[in-house]
Protein backbone atom coordinates (compact mmCIF):
# COMPACT_ATOMS: atom_id res chain seq x y z
CA UNK A 1 0.00 0.00 0.00
CA UNK A 2 1.80 3.65 -0.51
CA UNK A 3 1.24 6.73 1.03
CA UNK A 4 -1.61 7.98 -1.37
CA UNK A 5 -4.07 5.40 0.01
CA UNK A 6 -2.90 6.15 3.46
CA UNK A 7 -3.66 9.09 2.92
CA UNK A 8 -7.29 8.04 1.12
CA UNK A 9 -8.38 6.09 4.22
CA UNK A 10 -7.38 8.45 6.93
CA UNK A 11 -8.81 11.30 5.14
CA UNK A 12 -11.90 9.31 4.43
CA UNK A 13 -12.14 8.34 8.28
CA UNK A 14 -11.66 11.95 9.32
CA UNK A 15 -14.11 13.41 6.86
CA UNK A 16 -16.82 10.47 8.53
CA UNK A 17 -15.91 11.83 12.13
CA UNK A 18 -16.15 15.44 10.75
CA UNK A 19 -19.75 14.55 8.95
CA UNK A 20 -21.00 12.55 12.48
CA UNK A 21 -19.79 15.70 14.81
CA UNK A 22 -21.60 18.14 12.44
CA UNK A 23 -24.55 16.13 12.48
CA UNK A 24 -25.04 16.11 16.38
CA UNK A 25 -24.23 19.81 16.00
CA UNK A 26 -26.91 20.44 13.64
CA UNK A 27 -29.42 18.16 15.59
CA UNK A 28 -28.66 20.29 18.57
CA UNK A 29 -30.07 23.53 16.58
CA UNK A 30 -32.53 21.90 15.40
CA UNK A 31 -33.69 20.08 18.52
CA UNK A 32 -32.81 22.42 21.24
CA UNK A 33 -34.05 21.07 24.50
CA UNK A 34 -34.10 23.48 27.66
CA UNK A 35 -33.17 22.23 30.78
CA UNK A 36 -35.07 21.76 33.84
CA UNK A 37 -35.12 24.27 36.34
CA UNK A 38 -35.56 21.29 38.91
CA UNK A 39 -34.38 17.66 37.60
CA UNK A 40 -36.79 15.27 38.14
CA UNK A 41 -40.38 14.62 37.53
CA UNK A 42 -43.31 15.22 40.08
CA UNK A 43 -45.05 12.04 40.11
CA UNK A 44 -48.97 12.28 39.74
CA UNK A 45 -51.10 11.41 42.57
CA UNK A 46 -47.79 11.90 44.94
CA UNK A 47 -49.58 12.47 48.14
CA UNK A 48 -47.86 14.54 51.05
CA UNK A 49 -46.24 13.12 53.88
CA UNK A 50 -48.94 12.04 56.42
CA UNK A 51 -48.65 13.80 59.76
CA UNK A 52 -46.69 11.67 62.23
CA UNK A 53 -49.23 12.29 65.29
CA UNK A 54 -51.73 10.76 62.54
CA UNK A 55 -50.09 7.56 62.00
CA UNK A 56 -48.58 6.70 65.38
CA UNK A 57 -52.14 7.58 67.48
CA UNK A 58 -53.99 5.62 65.03
CA UNK A 59 -55.99 2.89 66.86
CA UNK A 60 -55.19 1.29 70.00
CA UNK A 61 -52.79 3.35 72.75
CA UNK A 62 -48.89 3.05 72.90
CA UNK A 63 -49.23 1.31 76.32
CA UNK A 64 -52.17 -0.94 75.37
CA UNK A 65 -49.72 -2.02 72.09
CA UNK A 66 -47.12 -2.66 74.03
CA UNK A 67 -48.84 -4.79 76.51
CA UNK A 68 -50.03 -7.19 73.78
CA UNK A 69 -46.24 -6.87 71.93
CA UNK A 70 -44.38 -9.95 71.36
CA UNK A 71 -40.42 -9.74 71.22
CA UNK A 72 -40.36 -12.28 69.04
CA UNK A 73 -42.66 -11.39 66.50
CA UNK A 74 -40.69 -7.61 66.93
CA UNK A 75 -37.06 -9.64 66.36
CA UNK A 76 -38.35 -10.80 62.86
CA UNK A 77 -39.73 -7.37 61.84
CA UNK A 78 -36.55 -5.79 62.69
CA UNK A 79 -34.19 -8.55 59.95
CA UNK A 80 -35.04 -6.00 57.86
CA UNK A 81 -33.41 -2.48 60.25
CA UNK A 82 -30.11 -5.04 60.52
CA UNK A 83 -29.20 -4.45 57.51
CA UNK A 84 -28.22 -0.64 58.91
CA UNK A 85 -28.23 -1.11 62.09
CA UNK A 86 -26.15 -4.10 64.63
CA UNK A 87 -28.03 -5.29 67.62
CA UNK A 88 -25.17 -6.55 69.37
CA UNK A 89 -24.25 -5.76 72.89
CA UNK A 90 -21.08 -2.97 71.68
CA UNK A 91 -22.12 -3.71 67.93
CA UNK A 92 -20.49 -1.76 65.36
CA UNK A 93 -21.62 1.33 63.83
CA UNK A 94 -22.57 0.31 60.70
CA UNK A 95 -24.91 2.45 58.23
CA UNK A 96 -27.16 3.46 60.81
CA UNK A 97 -26.20 3.54 64.69
CA UNK A 98 -26.32 -0.10 67.47
CA UNK A 99 -29.24 -0.04 68.50
CA UNK A 100 -28.52 -2.61 71.34
CA UNK A 101 -30.18 0.01 74.60
CA UNK A 102 -31.63 2.22 72.72
CA UNK A 103 -34.57 2.66 74.78
CA UNK A 104 -34.25 5.37 76.82
CA UNK A 105 -31.09 6.67 75.63
CA UNK A 106 -30.34 10.08 74.89
CA UNK A 107 -30.68 10.79 71.30
CA UNK A 108 -28.21 11.03 68.68
CA UNK A 109 -25.53 9.96 71.75
CA UNK A 110 -24.47 6.84 70.05
CA UNK A 111 -20.27 7.81 69.95
CA UNK A 112 -18.76 7.57 66.13
CA UNK A 113 -21.93 7.75 64.06
CA UNK A 114 -22.78 10.98 62.43
CA UNK A 115 -26.47 11.58 62.94
CA UNK A 116 -28.69 14.20 61.14
CA UNK A 117 -28.42 18.02 62.05
CA UNK A 118 -31.84 17.54 63.20
CA UNK A 119 -31.20 14.62 65.35
CA UNK A 120 -28.45 16.26 67.17
CA UNK A 121 -30.55 19.16 67.88
CA UNK A 122 -33.26 17.53 68.80
CA UNK A 123 -32.47 16.46 72.47
CA UNK A 124 -34.56 14.24 74.36
CA UNK A 125 -34.28 10.51 74.67
CA UNK A 126 -35.28 7.36 72.95
CA UNK A 127 -39.04 6.81 74.52
CA UNK A 128 -41.43 3.84 73.34
CA UNK A 129 -43.61 7.09 72.27
CA UNK A 130 -40.82 8.69 70.09
CA UNK A 131 -39.61 5.50 68.84
CA UNK A 132 -42.83 4.15 67.83
CA UNK A 133 -43.05 8.09 66.23
CA UNK A 134 -39.84 7.88 64.37
CA UNK A 135 -40.60 4.19 63.31
CA UNK A 136 -43.96 5.08 62.36
CA UNK A 137 -42.38 8.28 59.84
CA UNK A 138 -38.48 8.69 60.37
CA UNK A 139 -38.35 11.57 57.63
CA UNK A 140 -41.85 12.82 58.97
CA UNK A 141 -40.71 13.09 62.79
CA UNK A 142 -37.30 14.29 62.33
CA UNK A 143 -36.98 16.03 58.78
CA UNK A 144 -33.62 15.42 57.15
CA UNK A 145 -33.11 12.43 58.85
CA UNK A 146 -30.42 10.26 57.09
CA UNK A 147 -32.98 6.88 57.92
CA UNK A 148 -33.78 5.51 54.36
CA UNK A 149 -36.94 3.49 55.73
CA UNK A 150 -40.18 4.53 54.65
CA UNK A 151 -41.84 3.85 58.01
CA UNK A 152 -43.53 0.53 59.42
CA UNK A 153 -47.43 1.90 59.27
CA UNK A 154 -49.08 -0.97 61.17
CA UNK A 155 -49.21 0.21 65.09
CA UNK A 156 -48.54 -3.87 65.95
CA UNK A 157 -45.87 -4.59 64.28
CA UNK A 158 -44.41 -1.19 65.72
CA UNK A 159 -45.27 -2.53 68.86
CA UNK A 160 -43.26 -5.53 68.44
CA UNK A 161 -40.23 -4.12 67.23
CA UNK A 162 -40.47 -1.77 70.44
CA UNK A 163 -40.66 -4.80 72.75
CA UNK A 164 -37.67 -6.52 70.88
CA UNK A 165 -35.40 -3.38 71.42
CA UNK A 166 -36.34 -3.32 74.47
CA UNK A 167 -35.07 -7.07 75.12
CA UNK A 168 -31.96 -5.74 73.81
CA UNK A 169 -30.93 -3.94 77.08
CA UNK A 170 -28.86 -5.01 80.04
CA UNK A 171 -31.70 -3.93 82.31
CA UNK A 172 -35.05 -3.26 79.78
CA UNK A 173 -37.29 -0.30 80.40
CA UNK A 174 -40.18 -0.82 82.12
CA UNK A 175 -43.23 -0.90 79.70
CA UNK A 176 -45.19 2.69 78.99
CA UNK A 177 -48.52 2.58 81.29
Amino acid sequence: MDSHEINKHAGGLLSALLVTMGLGIFADVLFHIEKPAKPGYELAGAAEPVAVAAVADAGEPLPVLMAKADAKRGEGYAKACATCHSFDKGGAVKVGPPLYGVVNRPVASMAGFQYSETLTKMGGQWSFENINKFIANPKGYAAGTKMGYAGEKDPQHRADIEAYLRSMSDSPAPLPN
